[in-house]
């Protein structure tokens, strides 16, 4: 079974597709990446993750945002500190932007070159649009909308955007150098036919996080991931890095789904889905079974297994990335095989995924300073559309095509009145 060496492939790969960091002054006056100043909107766990791999990569954390003044406090004492290590000054407190219209602010703030949306997902299109009107780069933590008002929105976003901006989505998985490399293979045709895949994620519930004394809709922002409208379901939300890395492999999008599912477990106050079981059809008469879990703990295990005439490819979250068949490969050493998954609330993984946040943050950067722009917007919004269909598919007890998905065109109201948290 032939070994890839980890550096080579990442050297390697990072040379074919000139996604190397610029050593000297780049087009459009930046110096290398130091001088990309980042504005963070949102300063939850998984917005702070991502902020400080883009510090770590060379970018100035300049700017943050948030609906609440104790989360904007907690980041930029956070980030004060990591600027401190990193020989950059802390945030001026004329670039903390609290409150509801916080991505306003930062948006036309003059110091602020690029901003990564970390709110909750049903705000993701309203902060994208103001964004890159005011013609800042975005990095937009997936999904890309949780309706399909909302995705349809996100398309025309992308037509205006062209390729003036770089606008990426967080699918951070598919940057990860082994599931790149597998992935890489199998488009290469390495399992020949492809037949089926097997896709799971099976994770523990999130943690409530109370305050006294909020009100109801307090509550409901806070912990927005047991909100269907603010985040889609665990199937939009969580499990479409998993549709993804299926749409990547098929170069495609889903024909049709049939799902079940329901909330059996969980009795906490919210409305999403403990458990999904989806099966969706492809072109070329490929299946997709994907199946999902968030409850107590189920010990955790994320990834994807892919079927075809010449063998058979294992892409998973943690333990061993490889081909078997006619064709064996193999990732790594036996020990990283052998590694077991650990679930992580802030979506900075280990195993597998150890080097994904800082490759997806690395090569955001230098499509910047490089002026070879990215527009991730309609891939996002494709994955979030699957999402979706299975998703519809799992309400309403049927099968349901790509079109009756698009004719639909169901929409998730807020129901709250933002305004109050000025």
């Amino acid at each position: 079974m032939a070994e890839m060496d980890r550096r080579d492939f990442v050297k390697t790969s990072a040379v074919a597709t000139g996604l190397l960091l610029l050593k000297s002054k780049a087009a459009f006056g930046y110096e290398a990446n130091s001088a990309v100043r980042l504005g963070l909107l949102g300063c939850g766990n998984r917005g702070t993750a991502v902020a400080s791999a883009f510090a770590k990569n060379g970018a100035r954390i300049a700017a943050l945002g948030d609906i609440f003044p104790d989360k904007l406090a907690k980041g930029k004492e956070h980030f004060d500190q990591l600027n401190a290590t990193l020989g950059q000054p802390a945030i001026e407190d004329s670039l903390l932007f609290h409150g509801p219209d916080s991505f306003k602010q930062m948006a036309h703030a003059k110091d602020v070159d690029m901003v990564l949306i970390a709110t909750p997902p049903w705000f993701h299109v309203e902060h994208l649009d103001t964004i890159v009107d005011a013609g800042k780069h975005v990095y937009c933590e997936k999904p890309v909308g949780v309706d399909i008002a909302q995705a349809k929105h996100a398309l025309e976003i992308g037509k205006r955007v062209k390729d003036r901006l770089s606008v990426d989505v967080g699918f951070e998985v598919r940057s990860a150098p082994p599931i790149a490399a597998v992935i890489e293979k199998v488009k290469g045709g390495a399992l020949g036919k492809l037949a089926s895949i097997t896709g799971t994620y099976f994770a523990p519930a999130s943690t409530e996080k109370p305050v006294v004394g909020t009100s109801h809709d307090e509550w409901r922002l806070r912990n927005w991931l047991w909100d269907r409208a603010l985040s889609g379901d665990i199937l939009v939300e969580q499990n479409i890095h998993i549709i993804d890395l299926c749409n990547w492999v098929l170069g495609a999008h889903p024909l049709k789904a049939t799902a079940t599912g329901g909330r059996n477990i969980l009795t906490h106050p919210g409305d999403c889905w403990d458990n999904y079981q989806v099966v969706y059809t492809y072109p070329n008469d490929v299946h997709v079974s994907f199946s999902s879990v968030q409850f107590s703990n189920p010990g955790f295990n994320a990834g994807i297994q892919i079927f075809g005439a010449n063998g058979m490819a294992e892409a998973p979250y943690a333990g061993a990335v490889r081909i078997v068949g006619d064709t064996p490969w193999n990732w790594g050493d036996a020990a990283s095989a052998q590694a077991q998954g650990k679930f992580a609330a802030n979506g900075a993984f280990g195993d597998n995924l150890a080097q994904a946040d800082h490759e997806k943050t690395r090569t955001f950067l230098e499509s910047i300073t490089s002026g070879r722009f990215h527009n991730q917007i309609a891939a996002g919004v494709d994955s979030a559309l699957s999402c979706m269909l299975g998703r519809m598919a799992g309400y309403t007890a049927r099968e349901t095509t790509w079109q009756d998905l698009l004719t639909h065109g169901e929409t998730y109201p807020l129901g709250m009145n933002i305004s109050q948290f000025a």
